[in-house]
């Protein structure tokens, strides 16, 4: 029997990443379809019928209907759930800090990771790296600010905030950036990767030539 859905993403994705935690851990069955990103699988006819964007990861349901973005996809997963939120304010803080992951962590922290270790740092780009810097260690700066007193990034348990933002702070090493001067961001993901459930991110390398889509 097939599952209820199917994923399309590419395993090398933190952005895909987000998503089998998620299901691991929500022990949701589903159906993977590896895209590969950098041979321009997200740029077929076939895949923009499903998202015009051209993106991973995508969702696709039963009933014909599909969804794109990775944190609203972690919504459609966990709704229901406590990694969502229990309450009204919850649910809001658990999104504050999935858009602050989109927003102030993942355009300078994954990006630099995609430049660095998908497109073999060119020199051509060593300005782009440089120029996003500032901006990650910003976004680390305030997750170890979060993290003193709290030992989760929403409710001071685990939820979606983490698993979104864990996906790429976890590496971040391979963007460039160095973690060594950031305790608690270090121990919050060392209780991380002690939740039920957790199943870490592949490591697998680049399988094609460079694109310079970051997904």
């Amino acid at each position: 029997m097939s599952s209820e859905i199917e994923i399309y993403g590419d395993s090398i994705s933190g952005n895909c990443y987000k998503l089998k935690l998620a299901c691991a851990q929500l022990a949701i069955d589903y159906t993977w379809h590896e895209v590969d990103i950098m041979a321009g699988e997200t740029r077929t006819e076939e895949y923009l019928a499903m998202n015009p964007n051209g993106r991973v990861p995508l969702l696709a349901l039963t009933d014909g209907r599909y969804l794109s973005e990775s944190n609203a996809i972690l919504c459609y997963l966990a709704h229901g759930s406590d990694l969502a939120g229990r309450d009204r304010f919850e649910k809001a803080n658990v999104l504050r800090w999935m858009f602050f992951e989109q927003y102030s962590h993942e355009p300078y922290i994954a990006t630099s990771r995609f430049i660095i270790k998908y497109l073999g740092r060119p020199e051509e780009r060593e300005g782009d790296l440089e120029s996003r810097k500032g901006g990650g260690y910003m976004a680390l700066d305030v997750m170890e600010r979060e993290l003193t007193d709290h030992d989760f990034m929403a409710n001071d348990t685990y939820s979606l905030a983490d698993i979104a933002l864990y996906a790429y702070t976890h590496v971040a090493g391979e963007g460039g950036f160095d973690l060594s001067g950031y305790p608690r961001i270090n121990a919050w993901l060392e209780r991380v990767e002690s939740q039920p459930g957790f199943v870490p991110m592949s490591k697998n390398p680049p399988r094609s030539g460079p694109s310079d889509r970051h997904q």
